[in-house]
């Protein structure tokens, strides 16, 4: 492999998240805002403690900055539910969607006509294809982010030994973890001995999680690592690997440290990752209150937003698009975090 394999571990905040069901579900009642501003902070889905945690510290920062923001989702991570929303506070008069996309395109003819009528689009988590928002507030560049997983892997499987790797995450379609994968994909075909011999999806369902991941494992006996880039995956994989007593195989990916700190304790992974979530919510904010104050934003520009010091506009390139255009970028978060058994109980989100 070239390059140095190793993992930069970097301090995060704390962070707390809650629980949420159902269409709408989110934990504030919105309307109550006054004659602010209202910002509508949009999930894949309810229900699921990532979401729950970002759109807490999304609502947390409407506060900091004089905004009305309503945490507003469905529990069906479905395109159709998504440009429902889209199209429900459009019409209501929002000022600012922000938006964790279920696919690059399916959203694009709601976002756009938000855009039209003058309200705030961005993207966080996943993005859409960037002429559909104004600028996608990323967790890190596909490059970061693939290159970790493969990494976190490589800690306990060798690569320049012949090894059979799977792939498990949401959605075909989903836009974010389709890129990690990507990467992923291309450092071990490139820079290792390992074969990718399947990839599986589970749909954000958690159940379908620990059944794809049985069933993947039955199907391939000398598997020897689970690379699962999605909150559901992690842990079904997590939970199935458990159920079968599967010790000789490596599982690394994304989640929260709540959701996956039995399983550290219980020896079932050694390691995984994140960033946080709460902080990429109120980001996200931060930056929406920027323009709604008025400001333009460009490639290469930099803004101080309070609680984040320096904030800078990047192309769309560092995501690997083409598209580049006046008030459209990409800001991107810092740092990640290995969560490990030494340091999960310095967590709690």
């Amino acid at each position: 492999m070239t390059g140095a394999i190793g993992i930069a571990a970097a301090c995060l905040m704390l962070a707390a998240c809650g629980s949420g069901d159902g269409d709408n579900g989110g934990s504030s009642d919105g309307g109550d805002g006054g004659d602010l501003p209202q910002v509508a902070f949009i999930p894949k889905l309810t229900g699921v403690g990532f979401f729950e945690a970002g759109g807490a510290g999304a609502e947390a920062a409407g506060g900091d900055f004089g905004l009305d923001v309503q945490y507003r989702g469905s529990a069906e991570a479905s395109v159709a539910k998504q440009v429902e929303l889209i199209n429900t506070y459009t019409s209501q008069g929002y000022d600012a969607l922000i938006v964790s996309s279920v696919s690059p395109d399916g959203l694009c003819s709601a976002l756009k006509k938000a855009m039209d009528q003058g309200v705030v689009v961005l993207t966080w988590d996943s993005d859409t294809n960037p002429e559909c928002r104004q600028f996608y507030i990323s967790q890190g560049t596909p490059d970061q982010l693939g290159s970790l997983l493969v990494e976190m892997a490589a800690e306990n499987v060798p690569t320049d030994e012949a090894a059979e790797v799977a792939f498990h995450y949401s959605s075909p379609t989903v836009t974010d973890q389709n890129q990690w994968a990507e990467v992923a994909k291309g450092i071990i075909e490139s820079d290792t001995e390992w074969e990718i011999v399947d990839t599986v999806f589970s749909e954000n369902q958690t159940e379908l999680a620990v059944q794809q991941t049985e069933a993947l494992v039955n199907a391939n006996p000398d598997l020897k690592a689970i690379i699962a880039p999605d909150a559901n995956a992690l842990p079904g994989s997590a939970q199935a690997l458990e159920n079968l007593s599967a010790d000789g195989i490596e599982l690394v990916g994304f989640s929260t440290p709540n959701v996956m700190r039995e399983y550290i304790e219980n020896d079932v992974l050694d390691r995984f990752a994140l960033w946080d979530v709460q902080q990429q919510g109120a980001m996200s904010v931060a930056v929406a209150a920027h323009l709604l104050d008025g400001n333009t934003l460009n490639v290469g520009d930099t803004f101080e937003a309070e609680g984040f010091g320096t904030l800078e506009v990047s192309p769309n390139s560092v995501q690997g698009y083409d598209y580049e255009a006046d008030g459209n970028g990409i800001i991107v978060m810092p740092e990640r975090t290995v969560f490990t058994a030494d340091n999960i109980g310095d967590f709690d989100f």
